[in-house]
């Protein structure tokens, strides 16, 4: 048989993969005499807490199919979590549904919503490059937009938010969030809050927009998305879970089970054991802020400005010049970065830096920098 046209191939819907983008400046990176140290991955490279370990392992001998929703167990973990951590109330564990990775969920969420062709799926300005991914797989037009003046008359299927944001770690304050769930209300759209980043802000607050000041404890029309990739270092463990709306997580749900998407009943397991304590998150969260803050000295003396960054796992920073000759200029140093052009049109002049390295080369990087 002929091989498949690249016109009929479903990657020709999409654009080139950035990372590989930057396999020439990582390689010059790499022969840096102290050798590389990457900050271009917001990777986790610190252990995952024995607690974790303990509950994935103590149910490695059960052998039967796990459920698509998840224990009953998990969701009410995921519901205390919610409520001691974020001031999230109201919300019903029936509510939840656990997820293979936050990022599976956003690049599949726009198809299994039922949105395509002639859709109008908003996203940020500067983005996240999963948003624009899912709403092309579903065939639906992406929109960038941070403000709601900037859809005009338009009626979008579905509104993606990301507060704090990944990459610029702005935060969205309550009356912003409060906003767009009353335009999308009016409009009919669904509203789906990547909130990932929401556990690791250091200035100011950051809410969920399930938030009962968001949302008058109304969750209707409301997706929140929620990983343990970040704050329990879970990103191996593809361990995540979306909660909000009980007739959209129960759409989601009845599609889902069809397609086979069931989470490992080991990695639920963890995920109950990750989100029913707080110490080992913590503790994660104050080694990001302390190489936060020596990374921040660092690019602030070397002449950097940083932008936004309130939370979240990475610095905006900018020298006033095109991203990938930064770029270029920390290679020659041995870091590596992501440049801005990876989160669309709107940063030609940033890179994100990320604090997931360890303490030694975040303290390497400080002194390459200065």
């Amino acid at each position: 048989m002929p091989t498949q046209s690249r016109k009929g191939r479903v990657s020709g819907l999409l654009p080139d993969f950035p990372w590989d983008t930057i396999a020439a400046v990582k390689q010059k990176a790499a022969t840096h005499p102290g050798g590389l140290v990457d900050l271009s991955v917001g990777t986790p490279v610190d252990p995952v807490d024995p607690l974790i370990r303990a509950a994935l392992g103590s149910v490695a001998a059960v052998p039967g199919y796990p459920t698509t929703h998840g224990t009953p167990e998990l969701r009410s973990a995921a519901v205390a979590a919610l409520a001691r951590r974020f001031g999230v109330t109201g919300l019903d564990p029936a509510a939840v549904l656990p997820v293979l990775g936050t990022k599976e969920l956003i690049a599949g969420l726009p198809r299994l919503l039922g949105i395509g062709s002639g859709d109008l799926v908003v996203i940020p300005e500067i983005a996240y490059p999963t948003y624009e991914v899912g709403a092309l797989l579903a065939g639906a037009k992406p929109w960038r937009a941070d403000g709601l003046t900037q859809i005009g008359p338009q009626n979008p299927a579905l509104i993606f938010v990301n507060s704090p944001s990944n990459p610029t770690g702005k935060v969205l304050p309550v009356e912003h969030l409060r906003k767009v769930v009353a335009f999308a209300r009016e409009r009919g759209a669904i509203v789906a809050s990547d909130e990932c980043y929401l556990g690791l802000t250091w200035e100011g607050e950051a809410v969920s927009i399930l938030d009962p000041r968001v949302c008058d404890g109304d969750h209707t029309g409301l997706l929140a998305i929620h990983s343990l990739s970040k704050t329990s270092n879970l990103a191996s463990y593809r361990a995540g879970f979306l909660a909000g709306d009980p007739e959209l997580v129960a759409e989601l749900l009845e599609v889902r089970k069809h397609s086979g998407m069931i989470m490992p009943f080991p990695i639920q397991a963890a995920m109950t054991a990750a989100l029913s304590d707080d110490i080992h998150e913590a503790e994660q969260r104050e080694r990001y802020r302390a190489r936060r803050e020596i990374l921040r000295k660092a690019l602030v003396q070397s002449g950097f400005r940083i932008d936004f960054s309130e939370a979240g796992l990475y610095l905006w920073v900018t020298r006033g010049e095109p991203c990938r000759v930064t770029l270029d200029w920390l290679a020659e140093r041995g870091i590596l970065a992501a440049p801005g052009d990876f989160y669309g049109p709107r940063s030609p002049e940033h890179v994100r830096i990320a604090l997931t390295a360890t303490d030694e080369r975040i303290a390497e990087a400080a002194a390459r920098l200065s």
